[in-house]
């Protein structure tokens, strides 16, 4: 089925829906790792919320750049100048960290609310804006 509907696109539209399709999967699976990872070490080790996803950011941003470059945006762009395309990922993951920074901030500290609540958010809003980020701007 899903073959079928790639079929009907254009080349570009379905090199973006292919992109998408491993973005979901891969940038899916990494976000879910980073939510539970910094859930886990603020609610099980104590830390402080923000810290805890501080800590967490500086690991997955390496994984998260090494697994989309290799993968998820595999064949699109130019790979030749890793300098600007680090700085540039590095620039997009950091708006993802001010992003989520400000999840655990308002629902966390700011509502007192639980250390999961920051998570809803940085499932389903961050890696939709990282997504288009990346591709316009790092892997273009």
């Amino acid at each position: 089925m899903v073959q079928m509907l790639l079929n009907r696109l254009d080349d570009e539209r379905r090199a973006m829906a292919v992109q998408m399709l491993r973005y979901a999967f891969a940038g899916g699976a990494i976000t879910l790792a980073v939510a539970a990872s910094y859930w886990a070490i603020a609610e099980f080790l104590h830390v402080d919320p923000m810290l805890s996803l501080g800590i967490v950011f500086l690991f997955f941003s390496g994984v998260s750049y090494l697994v989309h470059g290799a993968f998820t945006f595999k064949g699109h762009g130019t790979r030749d100048d890793h300098g600007r395309r680090g700085a540039r990922f590095l620039g997009i993951n950091i708006l993802g960290f001010l992003a989520n920074q400000g999840f655990v901030w308002y629902l966390v500290k700011h509502l007192g609310g639980p250390t999961w609540w920051a998570t809803i958010p940085m499932v389903l809003f961050t890696p939709l804006l990282t997504f288009a980020l990346h591709r316009r701007f790092v892997y273009a």
